[in-house]
């Protein structure tokens, strides 16, 4: 058996005891222990690593369904700013209108439950929070359409598979309403981004509410992870890799910071955690089953 010795090598009988009470804590008083451990974690990762949210609208179809949850990486553009082609989370400016009705004001039940969502991050979306593809970024020539319907990004048309119902072309332009798929030449302005919703037909974006301040940008969905069997990442679609940097546009830096691995890392440390909580419940409590029954 190995004694606690004090400095001048005597048996400590406090540190005995304290060491044996602690080894000896039932899970009923560990797992309150356990659970706020994790809630801090998930507020903490939820701040400052990434952030599940929640789809409530159609625009992304059918890249994105209602209903669907995707992670958001809220570091990469720390260190970098969005590229063509990423998929986004944005606060909107005051163009742009909230797509979405709101309904029936919540009970007392329903206010503790959005606010707990809210800080582990798994609540709906404020209205304001809009997620769209970025078509153009500082410095680009945005308009539609060529004369086969498509985008043109600095004179390169965009072929998008992504794009499953488009907009009309027949429905004549109006800066105002997004309806057509036609719009006049955008010249997106230093410090803003391009973006567009994958469902043209019914998507409100920056075709007619304007270009989005990249500082208001939250940060970039990665990856789908519920329902389950959607799960699946959300990489840059192999057209925007014809279009060559705008000459007004920064240079990206040399090595930028993929998502995957913050989120791996994010969703990582809280399991082994918890993981190692009940791994030493676990041995108390074999501990203590030997004990009850010789």
């Amino acid at each position: 058996m190995v004694q606690v010795l004090d400095s001048e090598g005597a048996v400590d009988p406090w540190r005995r005891r304290t060491r044996r009470a602690r080894r000896q804590m039932p899970l009923w008083q560990e797992l309150p222990l356990l659970l706020i451990v994790a809630f801090c974690l998930a507020v903490l990762i939820r701040t400052f690593l990434l952030q599940a949210f929640f789809i409530p609208s159609g625009s992304m179809e059918d890249t994105l369904l209602i209903g669907d949850r995707v992670l958001v990486n809220k570091v990469v553009y720390d260190v970098r700013d969005p590229v063509r082609g990423e998929v986004v989370v944005f606060r909107g400016t005051d163009r742009w209108v909230a797509q979405e009705v709101q309904g029936p004001e919540p009970g007392f039940a329903g206010k503790v439950g959005r606010t707990l969502g809210d800080l582990v991050g798994v609540s709906r979306p404020g209205e304001k929070d809009f997620i769209k593809r970025v078509i153009g970024v500082p410095g680009d020539r945005v308009k539609c359409c060529d004369d086969q319907g498509r985008v043109l990004v600095n004179g390169i048309a965009l072929d998008e598979p992504y794009v499953i119902r488009n907009s009309p072309l027949d429905v004549p332009p109006n800066p105002r309403e997004c309806r057509s798929r036609r719009f006049e030449e955008v010249v997106v302005p230093p410090g803003q981004i391009f973006v567009m919703g994958d469902h043209r037909l019914v998507s409100q974006d920056a075709r007619c509410q304007g270009t989005v301040p990249i500082d208001n940008v939250v940060g970039r969905a990665f990856m789908v992870v519920w329902p389950s069997q959607r799960w699946t990442s959300l990489p840059v679609p192999a057209t925007f890799d014809r279009l060559s940097r705008p000459a007004a546009a920064p240079a990206a830096p040399a090595a930028p910071v993929e998502p995957a691995p913050v989120g791996g890392v994010a969703l990582v440390l809280p399991m082994a955690t918890m993981m190692s909580v009940l791994a030493r419940s676990g041995r108390s409590g074999r501990a203590r089953g030997r004990r009850l029954h010789p």
